[in-house]
């Protein structure tokens, strides 16, 4: 009996898959051969590049130590923090800025000179105003975020087909919350996703910077231990950024499969 259209289809994913996945650990391996190497012959500064090989014993003295979990629930406060007000505020302003002339209007020029400016430049006023807590690095947080996702809301409320206003506007949806709420927001879902996809990584970018200068978490525990030279301890708080990155972004990963599902 031949085959159907649609086994061949799958069998042909499963190898696809196979393939990347055996491609991917790979690349993983020549990744750790050529770190090995550079710490056999020194190709870096001597002291300065742990061997891979230790990483799991560090990882245990980490752990006994008391440091890691805890270090990780103080960054995860205020990356959820941060993430979730920058999110929120991009969205909207994003929203806005495409929807609304007069409001494009009265704040491009505002944006233009602020988008520039590095969140890590607003540390100054972070801990002036926060001091050196979680509410201040979740405000440095929340403005690399919300960068992210306003460039990303304008962007996809405004490469909506302006024919679907015209239809919905036949079929007596002509106010801007009607409009927005059957037109704007799910055409611009995709883009919009993908920016809030983008700012989870980052938050993460932003968190461990701001970090560096005191905030407690896996920023200031990297930086205790480059201090006196632990940097195998400083690749331990690296994967666990990795790990809880792969994580955050996999379940994102699955939310925005459930909200776009209606795609082909």
């Amino acid at each position: 009996m031949a085959e159907s259209a649609e086994t061949r289809r799958r069998r042909a994913e499963k190898r696809a898959g196979a393939r990347r996945i055996g491609l991917g650990l790979l690349g993983l391996a020549i990744f750790i051969g050529i770190w090995k190497a550079a710490y056999v012959f020194n190709w870096a500064p001597r002291g300065t590049l742990p061997d891979p090989f230790e990483i799991p014993a560090a990882l245990a003295r980490e752990w006994r130590s008391g440091h890691l979990l805890p270090a990780i629930g103080s960054s995860l406060i205020h990356y959820v923090w941060g993430l979730g007000a920058g999110t929120a505020a991009g969205f909207l302003v994003g929203l806005l800025a495409a929807s609304s002339r007069a409001f494009d209007d009265l704040h491009y020029m505002l944006a233009r000179v602020l988008r520039p400016i590095p969140p890590l430049a607003w540390v100054v006023f972070a801990i002036a105003w926060f001091h050196v807590s979680h509410a201040g690095a979740a405000f440095v947080i929340s403005i690399g975020v919300f960068w992210v996702n306003y460039f990303a809301t304008a962007a996809g409320v405004a490469n909506v087909d302006p024919r679907y206003y015209e239809l919905a506007r036949a079929f007596g949806h002509g106010g801007f919350v009607s409009r927005v709420l059957t037109i704007t927001l799910p055409g611009a879902a995709p883009g919009i996703l993908s920016g809030m996809r983008t700012g989870v990584g980052q938050a993460w970018m932003t968190l461990i910077a701001a970090e560096l200068l005191g905030v407690p978490g896996m920023g200031q525990q990297m930086n205790s231990a480059a201090g006196v030279g632990a940097y195998d301890a400083v690749v331990v708080y690296m994967l666990a950024i990795s790990l809880i990155y792969s994580i955050s972004d996999g379940l994102f990963a699955l939310v925005e499969k459930q909200v776009l599902r209606w795609r082909p």
